[in-house]
């Protein structure tokens, strides 16, 4: 649209600065013309029309002022006028701007008017112009306004529910985001500020479900507000980390910077400017935080990209340190504006908005889901009525992937809401599920900050990095489903947490996945049961996804050499006792032996087969027996 514009404006300066004559003789028209131009130019529009429709009052054959009087009726905004005297202006004389017929279609597209549009880009090839650009402008709007009439002719399911009085109010309410738990809601609101130049001012809400229904919503507070304007933010899955747009502050590098803040308890620390290469002399906006909080997307319009606003990603190292940003690709950035990314739990889902792909007009929301050699595709358009000729933009989905927050002025006497609706299962993410609990000291209770780790068994990809809050030992992590997972838990001073589980199904908040994690200190006579060792049947060789817990151990007693440990061996009650003490020492054996081969002291460990003797749990259940086979590490000295 910018470039239609700028060609109808380069239009009117040739007629009103390099023409030797006009379609008119009448000096008197030609004078309200020129005259008209110069207020158009100061964007009095009121009096820029009133002048062109004299010119034409004053001879109704003077086609430039049809044309112009189009371009006014645009500017401000009144498209159904604007029409109109594009249609007056082809009437007179259709060859004369050509062009014309697309500027008509563009004005019919972007007021939902698809049929109208595609006759006038059609209408366009009547003409026989030779110019290739405005072709391929034509060919594009035909093809955009068949998409939009077959998306009404097969509507999504859609039906869009107020967040109700708690959350929405007599001001504007939009960018929503939620914790993976959905027990937290954090959105921006515009509230009356007398201290501000424009009477406004954005802050940050935030609102807790209760019983299943929002809390009423109250004012985030400093540090997170400020007496400048914050919005477009997004929270971790766990609610600890948010990062935000804000612009025109003592410490911006561009327009508009990001800033990061991180919860500790219920504290959160004062915003920070996110800094370079995140940050640019040029404008980031719209952040979005992956689950885990180490990989941000975000729009910016800065220099390299492919259109007028791109859509960008950086990952954060173990020190917080952010890399250069990565440009998506031209599958997802276009000659337009691409932006408002929501990269979904999954960490493969990627929603997003676009005004030059392929839609319905304005801002239409999108979605690319990312292959395994990490590539996106052609992104597809979630489909009438979610997308309409007017702008829609800042989706997010919960992490089950079957329900989105969105907002929305569709609602006049509210202005512009927060709205939930069901998400149409053929634009469903990936289904993710979360755990949560409480890390402590096994001995004094205390609660810890510890580093999380998930791990995905079979592709020995790591899934999640995270933290547990410092104070209150509290973590949150997303974990998709219908995969086996190994859990490592780790802190200095600490012998490491191990364990492994098979997630088939989505745990809500109303029946959240609850792991509390003990930690032992590194003292003498202190175990842990290394639950990622696996054995083959009736055998003491290892299967090779062993070996994701056994470099933890490698790890741990290279970060500790001084420790002594004793690697011991354990079965159920199935068999002899003979056999079952060979069984134990040889597994034993491979642990130590696995150890002693990336470099450990052979002087550092001992290993012991202790067969059924040493019961966790009694052997009356296969539950019970598969406690009772594990392979623990005791601490002998430290």
């Amino acid at each position: 649209m910018k470039k239609c514009l700028i060609l109808c404006l380069v239009f009117v300066q040739i007629a009103a600065f390099g023409q030797t004559s006009y379609t008119t003789e009448k000096k008197s028209a030609i004078k309200a013309y020129t005259d008209g131009i110069s207020y158009l130019n100061l964007r009095y529009y009121d009096k820029a029309i009133e002048l062109f429709q004299k010119a034409i009052d004053i001879d109704e054959k003077f086609v430039e002022a049809y044309f112009i009087l189009a371009q006014a009726y645009e500017d401000n905004k009144t498209y159904e006028k604007a029409i109109d005297a594009y249609n007056r202006g082809i009437a007179v004389n259709p060859l004369f701007f050509t062009y014309s017929y697309i500027l008509r279609g563009n004005l019919e597209f972007k007021i939902g008017r698809y049929e109208d549009a595609k006759k006038s880009y059609q209408a366009f090839f009547s003409t026989a112009s030779k110019n290739k650009k405005h072709i391929e402008l034509a060919q594009k709007g035909i093809k955009r306004s068949d998409f939009a009439i077959n998306a009404i002719k097969s509507p999504v399911s859609f039906n869009p529910v107020s967040l109700g009085d708690s959350v929405n109010s007599e001001f504007d309410e939009y960018w929503p985001c939620l914790t993976a738990d959905e027990n937290t809601l954090v959105f921006t609101r515009l509230v009356k500020d007398t201290t501000s130049l424009t009477g406004y001012q954005e802050d940050f809400y935030l609102s807790d479900k209760v019983n299943g229904k929002w809390g009423l919503a109250r004012n985030a507070g400093p540090p997170l507000n400020s007496r400048y304007n914050e919005g477009a933010q997004t929270i971790s899955a766990d609610g600890r980390i948010m990062v935000f747009t804000a612009c025109g502050r003592e410490d911006a590098i561009g327009r508009c910077d990001l800033y990061i803040s991180k919860k500790t308890g219920d504290q959160w620390s004062v915003p920070v400017n996110m800094g370079r290469p995140v940050n640019t002399a040029d404008f980031e906006t719209q952040p979005s935080l992956s689950a885990d909080g180490r990989t941000l997307f975000f729009a910016s319009d800065r220099a390299g990209g492919f259109g007028d606003v791109d859509i960008y990603y950086s990952v954060s190292d173990n020190f917080g340190n952010w890399s250069q940003p990565v440009n998506l690709g031209e599958a997802i950035n276009t000659t337009g504006r691409d932006w408002a990314p929501f990269i979904h739990p999954d960490n493969r889902t990627l929603y997003f908005s676009s005004d030059n792909h392929t839609g319905m007009g304005g801002f239409d929301l999108f979605y690319a889901r990312k292959d395994s050699s990490g590539k996106w595709p052609e992104p597809v358009n979630l489909g009438y009525p979610i997308n309409t000729f007017n702008d829609e933009y800042g989706l997010v989905i919960n992490a089950t992937g079957d329900y989105a927050l969105y907002a929305s002025d569709r609602n006049q006497v509210q202005k512009r809401d927060i709205f939930g609706f069901n998400i149409p299962k053929e634009t469903r993410p990936i289904s993710v599920s979360y755990m949560k609990g409480k890390v402590f000291d096994a001995d004094t209770k205390k609660l810890l900050g510890a580093g999380f780790e998930l791990t995905d068994l079979a592709t020995r990809t790591t899934i999640s990095r995270s933290v547990s809050d410092s104070l209150t030992g509290e973590f949150l992590v997303c974990i998709p489903v219908r995969s086996n997972y190994l859990l490592n838990v780790s802190k200095d001073g600490y012998l490491f947490y191990s364990d492994h589980f098979s997630l088939d199904k989505v745990f809500e908040a109303d029946e959240p996945f609850l792991k509390d994690v003990p930690l032992q200190p590194i003292i003498p006579g202190k175990s842990v049961v290394l639950k990622n060792i696996f054995y083959e049947f009736d055998s003491y060789k290892l299967k090779p996804e062993s070996k994701l817990e056994l470099d933890k151990l490698v790890q741990f007693m290279k970060s500790y050499p001084t420790v002594k440990i004793e690697v011991s061996g354990h079965t159920d009650n199935i068999g002899s006792e003979a056999y079952n003490l060979t069984l134990s020492a040889q597994r034993a054996k491979e642990v130590a032996g696995y150890l002693i081969s990336q470099s450990i002291a052979e002087e550092r460990i001992t290993y012991t087969g202790y067969g059924y003797t040493v019961p966790i749990a009694p052997n009356d259940t296969e539950e019970n027996r598969a406690l009772n086979r594990r392979t623990e590490v005791l601490i002998l000295e430290k």
